[in-house]
């Protein structure tokens, strides 16, 4: 499995299945987050829904969370997510570890095909089963199929613009839907 800080498009679990759905960013600066998903559900090469909710504020509206992969897996690890937030007082850190954790040892949970990212104002992580959580060194991330996409137009904006943290994620989501297939111009977009 190739590294999630790498933030490709490869499998979200080992295995010869190729995760192509979505696409979600996340952009964390100076105390704020937004993060935005795409609406397309695609099953095999069909386009199955164009308005789904990939991403949700969890913990009293103090977390953001959005998924890519299988939805029936994202809504599991939502779940679990939201149970960890509860169970350690809203502490991401210790929750997403505690997640990672029962992610990677759980019989039923390892062969869930999907990735999470989880940011509140101060950090921004990467979910994976394998046991990753992933903190990005420059607040940047982005799992899902047009993730190298979304990422590299964030970067390149948060680099040469000043633009609203808001519509730099709007305008890198659309960059990644002009490229990726499985990735559309119908976003939600939730920001603390």
């Amino acid at each position: 499995m190739k590294p999630i800080d790498s933030l490709d498009d490869g499998p979200a679990v080992a295995g010869p299945s190729r995760v192509r759905s979505t696409t979600i960013l996340t952009v964390c600066r100076n105390g704020k987050v937004v993060m935005a998903g795409d609406g397309q559900v695609t099953v095999g090469d069909t386009i199955m829904k164009h308005q789904a909710r990939k991403v949700r504020k969890m913990y009293h509206d103090k977390i953001l969370a959005g998924f890519s992969g299988a939805t029936a897996d994202a809504f599991t690890l939502f779940e679990r997510l939201e149970g960890k937030l509860d169970q350690y007082s809203g502490n991401l850190t210790r929750a997403a570890v505690e997640l990672a954790k029962d992610w990677r040892l759980d019989r039923a949970l390892r062969r869930l095909e999907a990735l999470l990212i989880a940011a509140d104002r101060e950090q921004c992580l990467v979910l994976s089963g394998s046991g990753d959580v992933i903190e990005p060194d420059d607040g940047l991330a982005a799992v899902g199929s047009g993730a190298p996409y979304a990422l590299a137009a964030a970067r390149a904006l948060t680099a040469h613009t000043d633009l609203p943290l808001r519509t730099l994620v709007e305008e890198s989501m659309k960059i990644a839907a002009s490229i990726c297939i499985y990735t559309n111009h119908v976003f939600t977009v939730e920001e603390l």
